[in-house]
C-alpha cells in the first residue's frame, strides 16, 4: 500500500524527521542491520527510479520518502511502485511517503529522513541535485548519466571531493556490467591462450567497438512506456553522446584496465567525435508522449513541422593506446520481435571476441569467438573448449558449439534475467558498499574517466559542426 502524504501532514511529522535525520547523520557506518538504508527519491522523472524498487532489500527500509514537484513524472512514479506491490508473484511492500511541493528539494535537505538519495530523472538539474545532497552529508545513487556537459563534470569532480570528505558515496547505475553476454565477453578478452593481446586498432577500424541501439518507443513492465517531454530537449536529458554512451565507455574500461584505476592524463586521449539526430514526426510524439503538440522550448528543434533530436553520438579514444570507439543510436521503434540492441567486437592477436545482436541471432545477443592469425583450426577448437570448461566453475551450465567457421557460447536461460532485473544486482553491490563503508578507489577513478569522455566528446562533436 502506498501512502501518500500531503504537505501539511508532512510538516507536522518534520520535528520526528529531523530528530531522526540527526540520529542517522551521528551513524554514517552501515552494518547491514536490516533496514538501516532509508531511500529518499528526489524528482524521479526517469522509469529507472521505480526498477530499483521492483524488488526489496532486507537492508532497505519499507518506507520510500519521496520529495518532487507535483505532476505526471511523479504519478507516472508512484503508479509503478504501486503496480510492483499489487502484482501476483513476489509482489514488493512499498510505502511512499510524498512531499509535492515547488521546495521539494530543499524541504528534502531541510527535513532528511532518509540516508540515501536515489536520482533517476531530468539530467539538466541532476548535478544541482547532487552537489546539494553531497554537502548535506548524503549517499548519492544516482541513474546515468550523472554529467551531460563539461560543467556538469567540473561539478562531478568536486562532489566526488566532498564525498570523499564526509564519508558518503556517490555512485552511478552502470547495469550493462551485469548482462551476461558483456561479463564473459570481456571475461573471455582476459584469457591470453586463448584471446592473445588487444590489437592496438587505428581510428579507423578500432580495435574495440561498442555499439547500443536505443528506441524512444518501447514496452516496460508489459506496458508502454510513455515519455516526458523533457526527455526529448538535449538540455534536459543529455544528447545521446553523453547519455547512453556513459554504459558503453565502462565496459571498454573494464575490457582494457580491469578493476585498476586509470589516469586521465596519461591513459586516455580523445581523437574524434560526432553527432547526428533523430527526427520524430508529430504521430510519433503523440504515441510516444500522449501530447498532441511539441512544447515551446522545442520548437526551434521543429524542423519541416518534425522534431530533430540529437540522441545519435560516436566517440573514438585511445585508452592505454588501444583505439575504442562508442556509439550510441536512437530510433522511434525497433522493429517486430526486437528491442533495443547490443554490438561488440574486441579484436585480439588470436581471436576476436564478439556480441551480435540481429535478426540472425532472434534480436537476442550471441556471444561469437573467431579465430585468427596462423594458430590452426585443431589447437583453436581446443582452446576453445578448454577456456570455456574452466570458465563454467564461474558460471555453471555454460557451453560452446560450432557457427560455421566461428564458436558461439550456448548460456543457460537461467541467466538472462533482463534489463529491469539489472537494477537490484546494481544496487546489491551498492548496499555492500555501503557496508564496507567505501566505494573502491578504481570504481572511483574510471567514474571520473568515463564523464571526463563523454563531456570531453560532446564538445569535440559541437566544435566540428
Amino acid at each position: 500500500m502506498i501512502m501518500k502524504t500531503i504537505p501539511t501532514l508532512f510538516m507536522a511529522a518534520s520535528v520526528a524527521w529531523l530528530a531522526l535525520s540527526c540520529e542517522q547523520h551521528s551513524k554514517q557506518k552501515f552494518d547491514g542491520t536490516p533496514g538501516e538504508v532509508k531511500i529518499m527519491t528526489l524528482d524521479p522523472g526517469h522509469f529507472h527510479a521505480a526498477l530499483v524498487q521492483k524488488t526489496m532489500y532486507p537492508q532497505v527500509d519499507a518506507d520510500v520518502y519521496v520529495f518532487a514537484p507535483q505532476g505526471e513524472d511523479l504519478q507516472m512514479h508512484l503508479k509503478r511502485i504501486q503496480d510492483f506491490n499489487a502484482r501476483t508473484e513476489n509482489p514488493t511492500q512499498w510505502n511512499e511517503i510524498v512531499y509535492e511541493g515547488e521546495d521539494y528539494f530543499k524541504k528534502m535537505l531541510e527535513l532528511s529522513p532518509g540516508n540515501v538519495v536515489m536520482l533517476a530523472g531530468n539530467n539538466g538539474v541532476k548535478m544541482d541535485y547532487i552537489e546539494g545532497a553531497i554537502g548535506a552529508g548524503l549517499n548519492v545513487y544516482a541513474d546515468k548519466p550523472m554529467a551531460i556537459d563539461r560543467e556538469g563534470y567540473r561539478m562531478l569532480l568536486e562532489s566526488f571531493d566532498k564525498a570523499e570528505k564526509k564519508g558518503v558515496l556517490l555512485y552511478d547505475i552502470m547495469t550493462e556490467r551485469y548482462e551476461i553476454t558483456n561479463a564473459l565477453q570481456i571475461e573471455l578478452s582476459k584469457i591470453p591462450e586463448l584471446f592473445g593481446e588487444a590489437e592496438q586498432g587505428t581510428t579507423e577500424e578500432p580495435a574495440i567497438t561498442i555499439e547500443s541501439v536505443h528506441n524512444f518507443f518501447k514496452y516496460v513492465s508489459g506496458v508502454p512506456n510513455i515519455r516526458p517531454e523533457w526527455f526529448f530537449d538535449v538540455k534536459q536529458q543529455g544528447e545521446g553522446i553523453v547519455d547512453v554512451t556513459t554504459h558503453l565507455v565502462d565496459l571498454i574500461q573494464l575490457t582494457v584496465v580491469g578493476e585498476n584505476p586509470i589516469d586521465i592524463n596519461k591513459q586516455v586521449a580523445l581523437t574524434g567525435a560526432r553527432r547526428w539526430f533523430t527526427t520524430i514526426t508529430p504521430s510519433q510524439w503523440q504515441l510516444v508522449t500522449g501530447k498532441s503538440a511539441y512544447p515551446d522550448y522545442l520548437i526551434d528543434h521543429v524542423v519541416d513541422g518534425a522534431l530533430q533530436v540529437y540522441a545519435n553520438g560516436q566517440i573514438d579514444f585511445t585508452l592505454n593506446g588501444i583505439n575504442c570507439r562508442a556509439v550510441v543510436r536512437w530510433n522511434f521503434m525497433a522493429p517486430e520481435g526486437a528491442g533495443d540492441s547490443h554490438y561488440a567486437w574486441i579484436r585480439g592477436t588470436k581471436a576476436d571476441i564478439s556480441i551480435r545482436q540481429t535478426a540472425a541471432e532472434g534480436y537476442k545477443p550471441q556471444l561469437y569467438i573467431t579465430r585468427k592469425g596462423d594458430i590452426s583450426e585443431e589447437v583453436f577448437a581446443r582452446n576453445v573448449k578448454e577456456t570455456v570448461s574452466k570458465l563454467s566453475e564461474k558460471y555453471p551450465g555454460i557451453e560452446v558449439e560450432p557457427a560455421g567457421a566461428e564458436w558461439r557460447l550456448v548460456i543457460p536461460s537461467s541467466y538472462d534475467v533482463g534489463h529491469e532485473a539489472h537494477f537490484g544486482q546494481v544496487t546489491e553491490k551498492y548496499l555492500r558498499f555501503l557496508t564496507e563503508g567505501k566505494l573502491p578507489a578504481w570504481e572511483v577513478a574510471n567514474m571520473k574517466s568515463k564523464y571526463f569522455i563523454t563531456t570531453s566528446a560532446l564538445e569535440m562533436a559541437l566544435e566540428a559542426q
